[in-house]
C-alpha cells in the first residue's frame, strides 16, 4: 500500500517523480503530493493533492516545481482522512525539511503529546507526521541521516521512508523497516521507490534495503547504515524485468494484459525448472536434502489470492509428497498455538513478497524451528531474503490490483516444489513423473485455446453483468477455484460473491438460490464430477441462473445449462490452471460492463505491507 518514489540526479525531479507515481498507482491511494529542493532558495517546496494523481498533475502544470532533488507520495489513508492537509509529503515547523512515510507507527500518540509540550506545531492528523518533527528536533548540528536514525530509534511500527532538508539540498535520505524500500542506482543519479516498477524506466540496478536500515544518496554515492550507525555493505542486483513489461501494450486494462501473458509465465517457469531428464532444478535453497527427507509436517502461509494457490498446493503436496499439509491464512497463523518445529517445513506463498502478516508468521515460524521455503515474484524482496529457499515465479511486474498472472505462476511453482519434494523422497515412480510433466508441459498450449474463446465469454459475461449476488462451487482441487472465482468478482466489480464447496451447499448455501442469483458450477472431468452434477441439478430445481465450466466433449451439462464454458482435457491435478481462466475473465468483463475500475477498484492496495 502506499508508494514512495524519490530522486536525486541532475535532471528535473518533477516529471521522474510524478511518473514514478503513475507506475505505482496500483499500490493503493486516495492523496498524492510531491516536494522538491528549490535551486538557490535549498527551500523543500511542497504540491499535494486528495484523489488521483491526475489531480497532482494539474496542480504541477499550473505551480511547476524547478529542481533536481525530491520525494513523492501516494497515499493510503489510515490516520486522518484523505485531504489536503493529511496528504504526503509532510513538513517540520521550519519548513525546512520534507518527509513521506509507509507505514504505521503505532506509538505515535505518546511521541507526539510530548513534540507538543515542546513547542512543534502540528499541520495533520497523520501518525506520519511525529517523524519529521523528531527529525526537526534532533536535527541541530548533526548530518541528516544521523536525525533520522535517532528520531527512528524512538517509534514503534512499521515505516519506509524518504527525506530532504534546505541544509542539506544534495542529499537523499531513506529508511526502512517492515515496509519496503529500494535504491536504484543510476549514472549521475540515485533513486529511491517502494517497488522496482517505479524506476525501471531509469535503471535496472537496484539495492534492496534491509530491515532498520538507513540509505544516504547524492548523485555520486550511495551509503547504508544500521539504526546503531554501523556501515552496512550490500551488493547491487540486476532487476530482469523491461520497462514495457509495466505498460498495457494496446490492452485496455492492464488486468487483461496479464489474463493474456499467462501461458508464456507458464511455459517459461516450465522451461526454466524442467531438466531434459525431468528433474525439477531448485538452486536456490540451502536446507540441506537430508533434512528435506525427514520433514513431518508441511504449513503453508499466505493472504487472498496467494492463500487460494496455497490451497491448490495442500492438494498437490498431499497426492506427490504423501506428507500432512496444513494452511493458514497468514493473519491467523501467527496468533494461535503453532504445533511446529525442526521437523516442520513452512511454505510462504507472497507475490511481493512484502505482505505484512506472511511476514510476521514467516518469522515466528522461523523461531520455533521451521525451515521456510517462499514462492515469490519479486527478486530480491524481504521474504525472500528470509526465507532458506525461495521459488521465483518469473510472471514479470503484475500492476492490476486483482491478481492473475501471479497466481497461476504461483501455482506452477507449487506443482514443480511438490515433483522437487517427491523425487527428493523418492515417493512417486519416474515413469508416473515423466507421465504427469508432460501433461504439465501441455498446459499453456491448453490455456492459449481458452483465451481463443474470450470473446463468446465476454458476451456471456455481458449477459449475467445485472445480477446481484454470485455463488461459486467445486470441489476436491477446485474448490479454492471457486474461491479465487468469487474473490475476482468481488475485488472488481463489487457484486457480493461467494465460493463454497460443493458439498457445503445443502448445509447452508442451498437457501440463498432462486432465479435472481448466478450459480458459477466448476465441473471440469474429476473424480467428483458425478458429485458436482448432482449439485447442479439441485441449483437447476430451484431456478438458479447456472454458468458451468466443463471439459471438452461433455455433452451432458448441455441439457442442464445453456451457459457452458469449455477447457480443454487435462490431468485432473493441474485443471486449476485451466479453470481460473475463464474464471478471471468472466469477473473482467463483468465489471467493465458495470463501468468499474478494473485495474484499481476502490479501497484495495496491490501490496498489504501493514497491518
Amino acid at each position: 500500500m502506499c508508494g514512495i518514489v524519490g530522486y536525486i540526479g541532475e535532471r528535473p525531479a518533477q516529471d521522474i517523480l510524478l511518473a514514478g507515481l503513475k507506475r505505482l498507482e496500483y499500490r493503493g491511494y486516495d492523496s498524492s503530493g510531491i516536494a522538491v529542493i528549490l535551486p538557490g532558495k535549498n527551500t523543500p517546496s511542497v504540491r499535494k493533492s486528495p484523489g488521483k494523481i491526475k489531480a497532482l498533475d494539474k496542480l504541477l502544470k499550473s505551480k511547476p516545481l524547478a529542481g533536481s532533488v525530491g520525494i513523492a507520495h501516494t497515499r493510503w489513508a489510515t490516520h486522518g482522512a484523505p485531504t489536503q492537509n493529511n496528504a504526503h509529503p509532510h513538513i517540520d515547523c521550519e519548513n525546512e525539511i520534507a518527509l513521506v512515510h509507509n507505514g504505521i507507527i503505532e506509538n505515535y500518540e505518546p511521541l507526539k503529546a510530548q513534540l507538543l509540550k515542546e513547542g512543534h506545531v502540528f499541520r495533520s492528523q497523520t501518525d506520519t507526521e511525529v517523524i519529521v518533527h523528531l527529525i526537526e528536533k534532533f536535527y541541530k548540528n548533526i548530518p541528516l541521516e544521523e536525525a533520522v536514525r535517532k528520531a527512528l530509534k524512538l517509534v514503534t511500527g512499521s515505516f519506509a521512508i524518504a527525506v530532504i532538508a534546505k541544509q542539506e539540498p544534495d542529499k537523499l535520505v531513506g529508511a526502512r523497516s517492515g515496509s519496503p524500500l529500494i535504491i536504484g542506482i543510476g549514472q549521475r543519479e540515485n533513486l529511491l521507490a517502494s517497488d522496482a516498477p517505479a524506476i525501471l524506466e531509469h535503471t535496472k540496478d537496484i539495492i534492496f534495503l534491509d530491515e532498520n536500515e538507513v540509505a544516504v544518496l547524492s548523485k555520486n554515492s550511495c551509503k547504508i547504515i544500521d539504526l546503531n550507525g554501523r556501515l552496512v555493505t550490500r551488493e547491487t542486483r540486476r532487476i530482469n524485468w523491461d520497462i514495457e513489461q509495466a505498460q498495457k501494450q494496446g490492452y485496455k486494462h492492464f488486468m487483461l494484459k496479464e489474463i493474456n501473458e499467462q501461458p508464456k509465465i507458464i511455459e517459461n517457469l516450465l522451461d526454466l525448472r524442467i531438466q531434459k531428464d525431468n528433474g525439477i532444478l531448485f538452486q536456490e535453497q540451502d536446507i540441506p536434502l537430508e533434512k528435506l527427507k525427514s520433514i513431518k509436517s508441511i504449513f503453508i502461509v499466505a493472504c487472498g489470492t496467494a492463500y487460494h494457490a496455497g490451497l491448490v498446493g495442500k492438494y498437490a503436496l498431499e497426492s506427490l509428497c504423501k506428507i500432512p499439509t496444513y494452511i493458514d491464512v497468514s493473519s491467523e497463523f501467527r496468533y494461535r498455538d503453532l504445533l511446529i518445529d525442526k521437523d516442520t517445513l513452512v511454505l510462504a506463498i507472497s507475490q511481493s513478497g512484502e505482505t505484512a502478516d506472511t511476514l510476521a508468521g514467516v518469522r515466528e515460524a522461523k523461531k520455533l524451528g521451521a525451515s521456510v521455503i517462499s514462492i515469490c515474484n519479486v527478486l530480491g524482496s524481504t521474504l525472500t531474503r528470509e526465507s532458506n529457499g525461495v521459488m521465483y515465479t518469473h510472471a514479470g511486474p503484475e500492476i492490476g490490483v486483482a491478481s492473475t498472472k501471479a497466481y497461476t505462476a504461483q501455482l506452477a511453482a507449487i506443482y514443480l516444489f511438490a515433483f522437487y519434494l517427491a523425487e527428493v523422497r523418492d515417493i512417486i515412480p519416474q515413469n508416473k513423473i515423466n507421465k504427469l510433466l508432460e501433461e504439465l508441459r501441455a498446459i499453456p498450449k491448453k490455456q492459449g485455446a481458452v483465451l481463443k474463446e474470450q470473446d463468446a465469454i465476454a458476451r456471456l459475461s455481458r449477459r449475467h453483468s445485472h445480477f446481484g449476488s454470485f455463488l461459486y462451487l467445486g470441489r476436491n482441487i477446485n474448490y479454492p477455484s471457486a474461491l479465487e472465482g468469487a474473490l475476482k468478482l468481488k475485488e472488481i466489480s463489487y457484486i457480493p460473491a461467494e465460493g463454497y464447496a460443493a458439498g457445503e451447499m445443502k448445509h447452508g448455501p442451498i437457501a440463498l438460490i432462486d432465479e435472481y442469483r448466478a450459480v458459477v458450477c466448476i465441473a471440469p472431468a474429476s473424480k467428483v464430477y458425478e458429485k458436482m452434477i448432482s449439485n447442479i441439478q439441485e441449483i437447476r430445481s430451484r431456478c438458479g441462473k447456472i454458468i458451468a465450466i466443463a471439459t471438452e466433449g461433455d455433452a451432458n451439462i448441455k441439457e442442464l445449462t445453456a451457459e457452458v464454458i469449455y477447457i480443454p482435457k487435462c490431468e485432473e491435478l493441474f485443471s486449476p490452471l485451466l479453470v481460473v481462466l475463464p474464471l478471471q475473465l468472466l469477473a473482467y468483463h463483468i465489471a467493465v460492463k458495470r463501468g468499474c475500475d478494473v485495474d484499481q477498484p476502490r479501497n484495495l492496495a496491490k501490496s498489504v505491507t501493514v497491518e
